[in-house]
């Protein structure tokens, strides 16, 4: 009897290991059947600013930028401004544009003028026309006849198209017209500053 119970245990204790290792073989298993393959996408982006540049010309061909009042572009006007009497009428032309690097357009304001000295009788008007110089025909009145200077009215405005990088936007042509008024005073001397504001489409 004593070998018979001396030998079920040994027995069991084999039969123990056995499962053990078994179970451990298949714990192994089981974690490499859970293991899953990866893999990724990935996606970047380039982001560059635009340019906007705003120029200015007084004979219709040659621009330059003209950015502060102290460097605003003179205006050539048809007869004397210098030697004006009541009843007098000058006028001007202007052309502004975006230049060939801009890749936006632009809506353009016409901000009141400011002036220094004296300018008492004094009034414009300011006209787009069809081609470049006020003896073309005026296309749209953005200042009335008779305004004197500083009083603009806010609502003065227009719409000028980008370069494409080879060449500049389309110009936008201007005329001013001058007219001294029976309150002109002898020996008065001043002058007036139109700013055009551009503002970028985007």
């Amino acid at each position: 009897m004593s070998e018979v119970s001396s030998s079920a245990p040994s027995t069991r204790s084999r039969k123990v290991r056995a499962l053990l290792a078994g179970g451990l073989v298949l714990g192994v298993g089981a974690a490499i059947t859970l293991a899953a393959w990866n893999d990724s996408e990935y996606a970047t982006g380039s982001f560059e600013s635009g340019a906007f540049d705003l120029e200015g010309s007084v004979d219709g061909s040659t621009y330059d930028e003209h950015a502060t009042a102290a460097t605003a572009a003179p205006l050539a006007f048809s007869l004397d401004a210098s030697n004006l009497s009541p009843g007098d009428t000058v006028t001007a032309p202007f052309a502004v544009r975006l230049d060939d690097t801009t890749t936006y357009g632009a809506n353009v304001a016409v901000k009141p003028s400011a002036t220094s000295g004296t300018v008492t009788g004094l009034s414009y008007s300011l006209a787009t026309t069809s081609a470049f110089g006020c003896q073309a025909s005026a296309a749209d009145t953005l200042v009335p006849a008779g305004t004197s200077f500083g009083t603009e009215p806010g609502t003065a405005n227009f719409d000028l198209a980008a370069g494409d990088g080879a060449t500049a936007g389309d110009a936008v042509f201007l005329c001013f017209t001058v007219t001294a008024g029976e309150a002109l005073q002898q020996g008065q001397s001043g002058t007036a500053t139109w700013e055009f504001l551009a503002t970028s489409d985007s």
